[in-house]
């Protein structure tokens, strides 16, 4: 496996800056960086982030449809906002639902950390959909996952991917100021 993690890492880079700048080779990255992952994890564990990793696959593919296809008349999506309490929907279902799985993890599995393996995997699944819908706030939501999820990796021993995680705090900064301008131009356009 030592092969694998870096060359997990460099796609996973190359996935975000891609995606930051709208890119659809973005999701060609993500689709065989997660494959990769999900060997990883689950040799190290951290079941909930394999699993999670076989979803980032198959929305991969979702996601480049949706980018180049998407939207009025299949022309590929725009960014969009969500209003407060959409996000406040959000942040209930993952609650519940990382409560329900931690329990679940903690009391039928060898799962580490298995409330926060939890949290980290059901943020990134709903977050997820954020990104392949093109919601700006998306950026936000991997910030508080990306900066959780390093504590998770040096624990697992997987140094590299903490760091990769620590390189995904600082890239979805610059990913949100890129599509937050994006979104401010095309607000501006579509008021004209």
């Amino acid at each position: 496996m030592p092969i694998l993690e870096p060359l997990a890492v460099v796609l996973a880079i190359a996935y975000l800056l891609l995606a930051a700048r709208e890119h659809l080779a973005c999701w060609f990255c993500a689709f065989v960086s997660s494959a990769i992952y999900a060997v990883i994890f689950w040799d190290v564990s951290l079941l909930m982030e394999s699993l999670l990793n076989v979803f980032y696959v198959v929305m991969a593919v979702v996601g480049w449809y949706e980018w180049r296809y998407g939207g009025k008349g299949h022309e590929g999506l725009n960014i969009r906002s969500l209003h407060p309490w959409q996000h406040g929907l959000i942040v209930l279902v993952l609650l519940v639902a990382a409560a329900g799985n931690g329990w679940f993890m903690a009391n039928y599995t060898t799962a580490a950390w298995p409330y926060l393996d939890a949290f980290t995997t059901w943020a990134s699944v709903l977050t997820t959909f954020l990104v392949v819908w093109k919601v700006l706030e998306n950026w936000l939501y991997w910030f508080l996952i990306d900066g959780i999820s390093i504590f998770l990796y040096v624990d697992r021993g997987l140094y590299l991917t903490a760091l990769l995680f620590a390189a995904y705090v600082v890239i979805v900064v610059f990913g949100y100021v890129q599509w937050r301008r994006i979104y401010v131009n095309q607000t501006v356009n579509t008021n004209n």
